[in-house]
C-alpha cells in the first residue's frame, strides 16, 4: 500500500462539504472525483475549492468505475441511500467512509459489515462525536473512576429545525448522545424505551394547528413516513444498571447540547454549546449528619482539551486506516451496527407508545 490514497467524496450538501475541505487538506489523501446528483453544487465546490481541472466531477455514480486507481469513497447522502452505495462500493473494491447511521436496517448494516470483512476493505462510520476532544478526554475521566459510583445520565439535545421529512427526531439526533454514553461507559444498552409527541407531521389538525400534540407511531406501511415524532424522551438502560435519560427535539429554540454523566463524587458535563469550557468535572457529595445530607467538597474544574477538528480526525482516522488496513476501533462499521440495532430497538418501542425492548447484545 502507497501512502496517498485516491478519494471520491459522494454528496457535497452540508455535510459533504466539509468532508470534501478535510480531505482537500490531508497531506495523503487525494481528492479524485466528486459525485452529486446537483451540477449547481458541483459548481459551487470547484470554485469554493479551485479544484483542479483533473478532478472529476459528476452527477453519476456509475462515472466513478472509470476512475483509475480509486482507493476509498467517502458517502454523505441520505440515509436510505447508504446500503445500495455501500454495498456497490465494497463489490467494486473501494474502502468505505460512510455517514452515519450507516443504514436505516440492522440487518443491512451486518451485511455491510461482513461484505467490508470479505473482502479485507476498511468500513468506517464517521460518528464525529467520538473524535471530539470533549469526549475522548471525558471517557478517561469516566473510565478512571474519578466520579465515583456511577448513579445515573442525562443529556438534552434541542434546537429549531431543521425538520426532517424523512426520519423523526430519534433517528435524526439520538445517535450522538447514544455513541457517547456507550464511549464512556465501554458499554452497550440491554434495555431501551421511548415516548414521542408529534406537531408538525401527521399529527392531525390537533397537532398541526398547535394543540397538545399526539403521540403517533412514528411509521406506517406507507410509502413516505407519517407521524415524524417532533420530541422524543428516550431511556437506556446498561448491563450494571445504570441508566440514561435523553431529551430529543427539534422544534425548541432553546437549542442545547448538553450530557452528563452523574457519580457520588461528582458529576462530568459536556456542553458543547459552551466554548469556554465545555468539558467540566464539578465535585461534590453528601456527608451525612444526623438525619441530614451535607453537601461537601464542592469545587468546579475546567478540563483542557487538546485542539483539533473533530472532522479532520475522523478523516485523517480512515486515510491512516486505509493505508495499514486496520479497522478503527473508534468507528468502525460494527460499532455502527450497533447504534443502529439500538435506534430500532427504541422505534419499537416508541411505536409501543414506551414499552421496553430488550437487545440481544
Amino acid at each position: 500500500m502507497t501512502n496517498q490514497i485516491k478519494i471520491a467524496v459522494i454528496g457535497v450538501g452540508r455535510w459533504g462539504v466539509h468532508l470534501l475541505r478535510n480531505f482537500l487538506a490531508h497531506p495523503q489523501g487525494v481528492v479524485v472525483a466528486v459525485v452529486d446528483p446537483h451540477p449547481e453544487r458541483l459548481a459551487a465546490v470547484k470554485q469554493q475549492f479551485n479544484l483542479d481541472d483533473d478532478v472529476v466531477l459528476t452527477t453519476q455514480w456509475e462515472d466513478l468505475k472509470k476512475v483509475s486507481g480509486l482507493t476509498g469513497v467517502a458517502i454523505a447522502t441520505p440515509a436510505i441511500t447508504h446500503y445500495a452505495l455501500v454495498k456497490d462500493a465494497l463489490q467494486n473494491g473501494y474502502h468505505v467512509l460512510a455517514e452515519k447511521p450507516l443504514t436505516l436496517d440492522p440487518a443491512e448494516c451486518r451485511e455491510l459489515c461482513q461484505l467490508a470483512e470479505q473482502h479485507h476493505l476498511i468500513l468506517m462510520v464517521d460518528h464525529t462525536y467520538l473524535f471530539h476532544p470533549a469526549v475522548e478526554r471525558g471517557k478517561t475521566v469516566v473510565q478512571a473512576g474519578k466520579l465515583g459510583d456511577l448513579r445515573y445520565g442525562y443529556a438534552t439535545r434541542t434546537h429549531l429545525g431543521p425538520v426532517r421529512q424523512d426520519v423523526d427526531a430519534l433517528w435524526d439526533l439520538a445517535i450522538h448522545d447514544i455513541a457517547i454514553f456507550n464511549a464512556w461507559l465501554g458499554q452497550i444498552p440491554v434495555k431501551v424505551q421511548a415516548t414521542g409527541t408529534v406537531w408538525l407531521q401527521g399529527a392531525g389538525e390537533q397537532g398541526r394547528q398547535g394543540g397538545r400534540g399526539a403521540e403517533v407511531s412514528p411509521y406506517t406501511d406507507s410509502a413516505l413516513p407519517q407521524g415524524l415524532a417532533d420530541l422524543v424522551w428516550l431511556t437506556l438502560t446498561y448491563p450494571d444498571g445504570f441508566q440514561a435519560y435523553i431529551h430529543l427535539c427539534w422544534l425548541n429554540p432553546d437549542k442545547q447540547r448538553r450530557l452528563g454523566i452523574v457519580g457520588s463524587l461528582g458529576s462530568l458535563i459536556f456542553d458543547e454549546m459552551s466554548r469556554s469550557s465545555p468539558l467540566t468535572l464539578l465535585h461534590g457529595e453528601f456527608e451525612q449528619q444526623g438525619n441530614h445530607f451535607i453537601p461537601v467538597n464542592q469545587k468546579q474544574v475546567v478540563l483542557e482539551l487538546e485542539p483539533g477538528e473533530p472532522l479532520q480526525r475522523v478523516c485523517s482516522t480512515f486515510v491512516v486506516s486505509v493505508i495499514n488496513n486496520t479497522p478503527s476501533e473508534i468507528s468502525s462499521g460494527w460499532v455502527g451496527t450497533q447504534l443502529v440495532e439500538i435506534l430500532a430497538a427504541l422505534t419499537v418501542s416508541l411505536e409501543q407508545g414506551g414499552k421496553p425492548v430488550f437487545l440481544n447484545n
